[in-house]
């Protein structure tokens, strides 16, 4: 590796052309469509999405390897297939096409895939950000923890706030499992690649629902595990009228956040 991996930035480099692979046949990519990737760090990931046909909008925190993706990469930039932004993926101003962001003209116009292996850390607040703030990608195709992969997909039959939330927007899927060999330095827990296919806003706009209002009720329903999803929501809904809600949706008055799957959150 020419670059060492920082701790302080959760970088553990994909060095498994086999993965890659795989990475690269779940992102379906299209000649010459538009793909973010979040920290590609020494570039093996960017690679393959370039000889893929992707054109390809890079966000880099680590200056060390702005420096040497800038030199290993000098033609495609030069081509304009590569574009490499210095920043954090997290900064509410990296994406914005204002003037008073660093970035005068949105680098993002259109449709676009998500394509990245994360820092595990953020990968909460990497779902969040483009899922329910936006831009949103069409789809995204993510390097994380197999336990997140797992509770993301409900694998356990489970729901979480995590896995509500994504599948509010789309539809998650596992690719494959990833062991700790295949990056360098080795993680401590084994990886997946998780696919999260079909995202759009499209459950909230033709039900007329707002955002911010489902979020709010979702996480009072999860606020407290142990407790009956009909007391854990009389922070966010008058009592008198969760029975009548319960009522028409036929809900049983011991069911628990956990047990309610997507649909029948939006039906709340």
């Amino acid at each position: 590796m020419k670059l060492f991996a920082k701790k302080s930035l959760g970088q553990h480099f994909l060095n498994s052309a086999h993965v890659l692979e795989q990475i690269i046949s779940a992102a379906q990519i299209q000649q010459g469509e538009q793909v973010l990737e979040i920290g590609p760090g020494t570039g093996i990931l960017t690679r393959a999405l370039l000889n893929a046909g992707a054109l390809v909008i890079a966000i880099e925190k680590d200056e060390r390897a702005i420096a040497m993706l800038e030199q290993d990469f000098f033609t495609d930039i030069k081509e304009k297939r590569l574009n490499i932004i210095t920043g954090d993926v997290l900064d509410e101003k990296i994406l914005s096409s204002d003037s008073s962001s660093p970035i005068h003209e949105p680098f993002i116009s259109g449709s676009f895939a998500l394509v990245a292996n994360i820092p595990y850390y953020i990968t909460g607040a990497i779902l969040e950000k483009f899922l329910e703030h936006g831009p949103r990608p069409n789809r995204m195709v993510l390097l994380v923890q197999k336990e997140v992969a797992e509770r993301i997909c409900a694998r356990d039959g489970k729901e979480s706030i995590l896995s509500i939330s994504v599948k509010a927007f789309g539809t998650p899927k596992i690719a494959a499992k990833v062991p700790p060999g295949a990056f360098t330095p080795p993680p401590t827990v084994d990886s997946a690649i998780l696919v999260i296919e079909n995202i759009s806003n499209r459950a909230f706009a033709e039900k007329n629902l707002d955002v911010k209002r489902f979020f709010s009720i979702v996480k009072a329903g999860f606020a407290h595990k142990r407790k009956l999803l009909a007391r854990n929501l009389e922070s966010v809904i008058p009592r008198g009228e969760i029975g009548v809600i319960w009522d028409k949706i036929g809900f049983d008055k011991n069911v628990r956040a956990e047990d309610l799957d997507i649909e029948e959150w939006l039906k709340i």
